[in-house]
């Protein structure tokens, strides 16, 4: 009965997808209104993080942070159902991506490890590398519990030819041979088990981050980018994407260093954007531990 029910729901996600944006996004204001005015979905958690992050913010302005989130939330969901049928072109047309960084290390074929948060729709970001970009797009991520789910997700992620990396895999992966230099692609902004995390000042919070990117830049010693999604104010489904170099040698670097740099950038992207970052996710579920190690520290030692 699951299965069935399952089918009949991706049936459905596919027959949505072939509609206009325009409708698309009226559906979209009619399922905000559903889930966070009727449904109140996480909206104690939402304004939690909010008041948490911001505590020099009036509570008018976190409300109107906050319902300008639920738009975006629900608009991401429904451009991702999208992805299954877009059009390359239209989907090339919703991106403007600054190249520069990019084009530089390709011409080295120079293999880059590039880390973000979830800003903006990151989802069809993915999907609009692998179509512009002469790098092999490679993600790290989680997998979906539901096979079905998974397979039908799987094709809208790799269909102009992502390589998509479940998080457990991702250090073997990482140092696969591949035709063409790479962008091995992480999102860091997770909530890790506190005991194996980094820890560090965020949002006016102590906050634990995945050291992933760490490990794996210090073993590919490739350059390492931030980028940041940002979403345009006035024109709804469209976003401009850019780099950051973090650095060019990551065995140089002080432990913890890499996502140090990572984490700052991404606070800057939020507090130039509040509502285009994940509120609704309970990113502070942890608390730091009484004793930390020294790799949950930075320290200024070159190598790990």
């Amino acid at each position: 009965m699951k299965t069935i029910f399952t089918r009949l729901l991706l049936f459905l996600l596919t027959a949505i997808s072939r509609l206009s944006w325009r409708k698309l996004y009226k559906l979209s204001d009619i399922f905000r209104f559903l889930i966070f005015e009727v449904g109140h979905y996480r909206r104690k958690v939402i304004m939690t993080n909010l008041q948490n992050s911001f505590p020099g913010y009036s509570e008018n302005k976190i409300k109107s942070i906050a319902e300008r989130y639920y738009r975006n939330f629900t608009d991401i969901i429904f451009e991702t159902i999208k992805l299954r049928s877009v059009s390359k072109g239209e989907l090339l047309r919703r991106f403007d991506m600054e190249m520069s960084l990019l084009d530089h290390y390709y011409a080295q074929k120079k293999n880059l490890v590039v880390v973000s948060g979830h800003l903006g729709n990151w989802e069809m970001l993915n999907l609009f590398a692998s179509a512009k970009l002469s790098y092999q797009i490679v993600v790290v991520y989680h997998e979906l519990a539901n096979e079905i789910f998974e397979d039908w997700f799987r094709k809208v992620r790799t269909k102009y030819g992502t390589e998509m990396i479940p998080m457990r895999e991702a250090m073997v992966k990482a140092m696969a041979p591949r035709e063409k230099p790479f962008l091995f692609v992480l999102i860091n902004d997770q909530s890790p088990s506190p005991e194996k995390a980094y820890w560090t000042r965020f949002l006016n919070q102590e906050t634990g981050v995945f050291r992933g990117v760490e490990l794996i830049s210090r073993r590919l010693n490739a350059p390492v980018l931030y980028m940041g999604i940002l979403r345009d104010e006035i024109k709804r489904g469209f976003y401009r994407s850019y780099f950051k170099l973090i650095t060019e040698n990551p065995k140089e670097e002080p432990t913890n260093g890499i996502i140090q740099s990572q984490i700052e950038y991404l606070e800057e992207d939020i507090l130039r954007q509040p509502d285009n970052w994940l509120w609704s996710h309970r990113r502070w579920k942890h608390n730091r531990p009484e004793h930390l190690q020294p790799f949950q520290l930075r320290q200024e030692i070159k190598s790990e």
